[in-house]
């Protein structure tokens, strides 16, 4: 479960995620050769607010900081920062409290990072926790090929995609092709939990 103590259960909040998140986007432009402006066309987010994010003075929504993962053809977990992980010769280990979690500093919406080696396997997977009567808005749409699968530890969810919406209750898992704009929401009084796993066919 979400630790929901004020406990930090990673080493990235606040000003050290928003630092970190600003310093990656910054690097991930530069190395594309994009000025602020080009992204900002790219991404649908303004010049203004693409500059505090790289300067670390602002912590971006779930939709902002996904729509600026996209255009510059990145995941948000690239963009957060790759967890601190202990490996041996046959396994990867991650830590609770190594974990990097992004959270939404308007709605709370947290996007806890667990997979022990992101990307492994052409796969990551990741916890997200929806405070009650909290939506993630649309989000962008994911190049071809990238899938999402999903089990729903705590409450009630409901997803969006393709003009469908379908709700979830505890234990209910869903599939669905992430190639076109989707959100999750939380429509209940009571918070909700849920795993999903992020795969990219090649």
């Amino acid at each position: 479960m979400v630790e929901q103590d004020g406990n930090p259960a990673g080493p990235q909040h606040g000003d050290d995620l928003a630092g970190a998140f600003g310093g990656n986007v910054r690097r991930r432009r530069e190395e594309a050769g994009l000025t602020l402006e080009q992204l900002s066309t790219r991404s649908a987010v303004s010049r203004a607010m693409l500059s505090k994010v790289e300067r670390g003075e602002k912590s971006p929504t779930i939709g902002i900081a996904s729509r600026i993962a996209h255009a510059l053809n990145a995941s948000l977990s690239d963009l957060i920062g790759a967890p601190a992980a202990a490996a041996s010769s046959v396994a990867i280990t991650m830590r609770k409290k190594d974990r990097p979690v992004f959270r939404d500093p308007e709605t709370g919406f947290e996007r806890h990072m667990v997979s022990a080696a992101p990307g492994a396997g052409g796969a990551e997977m990741i916890v997200h926790h929806l405070p009650a009567q909290v939506s993630t808005g649309l989000l962008p749409a994911y190049p071809p090929g990238t899938e999402k699968q999903l089990v729903v530890l705590q409450g009630t969810l409901t997803v969006a995609i393709g003009g469908i919406t379908e709700t979830l209750e505890t234990g209910d898992s869903m599939f669905l092709q992430a190639d076109a704009d989707h959100g999750f929401a939380n429509r209940t009084n009571a918070p909700c939990e849920y795993i999903m796993v992020i795969s990219r066919r090649t």
